[in-house]
């Protein structure tokens, strides 16, 4: 298992927007962190109130959404308008071109959130959005699907062999992931602090591995984890 802590990551701070890049983004460029597997982009974002980002283009690229505190707006040339808020999921699939905008619904309050981006299985794929509201409390203890290939257990549809799950911990409780034959995980510490093999997590640090077959992870603190299982 590889470990990428936190203060490794790329950072930007633009005033309006605080930034850490887990991956090769905009001016921070790492050769050895381009990305795992089809998982491209994991950015840790902070927008101050009443700012974001204006419309700009993408394609060809699956964007998931997920708020940690706060609210976000989004708009997009498809003719979608929505509010995200902890416990939402929203993913945009690019495909052959969109443009978008993202602004803090908030005139007083930041928001935190993260941005991902996962490589699609195909490039042409028609642009598309989906979002759903989730109880996080059934993942307390537990994995919580989020997106998947399948659309399985309710969750998200996304044009890639990926799960996104989601699991919380706090006291005595620990998760424990059994992955596949053949496949490849990646974990991101979203908030709080996990040990796993006696090495602790903290947030914003991640875990990947191919062909680990079993990973637990013990609660320091109350803690949640976004885990990507990947083929």
């Amino acid at each position: 298992m590889q470990i990428r802590r936190a203060h490794e990551r790329g950072h930007a701070n633009h005033g309006w927007l605080d930034s850490y890049h887990t991956f090769s983004f905009a001016d921070y460029h790492d050769p050895k962190h381009m990305g795992y597997r089809s998982l491209r982009v994991i950015n840790e974002d902070r927008v101050q109130p009443g700012q974001g980002f204006g419309t700009h283009p993408h394609r060809d690229m699956e964007i998931l959404t997920y708020v940690l505190e706060g609210a976000l707006e989004h708009k997009d040339s498809m003719g979608n308008g929505s509010v995200i808020r902890p416990g939402d999921a929203q993913r945009m699939s690019a495909g052959t071109g969109i443009t978008h905008s993202e602004f803090n619904a908030s005139r007083s309050e930041s928001v935190h959130f993260l941005q991902i981006w996962i490589l699609p299985d195909r490039v042409g794929h028609s642009p598309s959005y989906e979002q759903k509201t989730f109880d996080l409390s059934n993942a307390n203890g537990t994995w919580l699907v989020l997106a998947s290939s399948d659309g399985r257990f309710g969750s998200i549809t996304l044009h890639q062999d990926v799960s996104v799950l989601v699991g919380r911990i706090g006291g005595s409780q620990s998760l424990v992931y059994d992955a596949p034959a053949g496949r490849h995980f990646f974990a991101h510490v979203a908030r709080g602090s996990t040990n796993v093999g006696g090495t602790k997590l903290e947030p914003g640090d991640a875990l990947m591995s191919s062909g680990e077959p079993t990973v637990r992870f013990e609660a320091e603190s109350e803690a949640e984890i976004l885990l990507f299982d990947l083929g």
